[in-house]
């Protein structure tokens, strides 16, 4: 099995290709250990390696997120620990942790009036169909999270979280699309997961 590594724009976080579906559904992120023993074994041991704070999965990779322990000393813990879990043929998440989705995955309830529902419609098919596909490729995620008063209200996850870079992706990136868009939306703003 060859594992190939990508950097991301995010220097603590790297993202690793396994050559195989790593979550056939949705996204999964995770903070802590108790947590990951909870949801998922692949989690688990790799929350497990020192230095490591963060764990993410999409369809195809796997990001983790170090902290200021050097990636040479990290990296190939993290490739054993991959290889270890997909040569067991083991599934990736534990099968009571609900995985159907990203709806699944992100955490909080949405927010927006009533009367805004077509907007927010528009606004999460533009994320969808635009915006994701491209933060997917450095490792991450990006889930809407609410609207109100012109507001768009985003969750970054995986690699976004906690990136140098997220600030401007949000204010020149994604703010520009959608105000191009939806000429109702004034900002977007970056929300941590209740």
């Amino acid at each position: 099995m060859f594992i190939q590594t990508e950097s991301t724009p995010n220097p603590q976080t790297l993202k690793f290709l396994p050559g195989r579906v790593v979550l056939e559904n949705g996204t999964a992120e995770f903070l802590d250990r108790d947590d990951a023993e909870a949801r998922s074994k692949l989690a688990a041991r790799l929350m497990a390696i020192e230095g490591v704070t963060a764990v993410f999965f999409g369809y195809d990779f796997v990001t983790v997120t170090k902290d200021e322990t050097a990636w040479q000393h990290l990296k190939p813990a993290v490739l054993a620990g991959l290889m270890e879990h997909f040569l067991s043929n083991e599934p990736v998440m534990s099968a009571s942790a609900t995985t159907g989705g990203a709806k699944a995955s992100d955490s909080g309830e949405e927010f927006f009036d009533a009367g805004d529902e077509g907007l927010v419609t528009t606004i999460k098919e533009l994320l969808d169909t635009r915006v994701r596909p491209a933060v997917a490729q450095d490792g991450g995620d990006i889930t809407f999270r609410g609207f109100r008063d012109g507001v768009v209200f985003l969750n970054m996850r995986g690699s976004c979280a906690g990136c140098p870079s997220s600030t401007a992706t949000l204010k020149h990136g994604i703010e520009n699309l959608l105000r191009h868009f939806v000429p109702e939306v004034e900002a977007v703003e970056a929300m941590e997961a209740a």
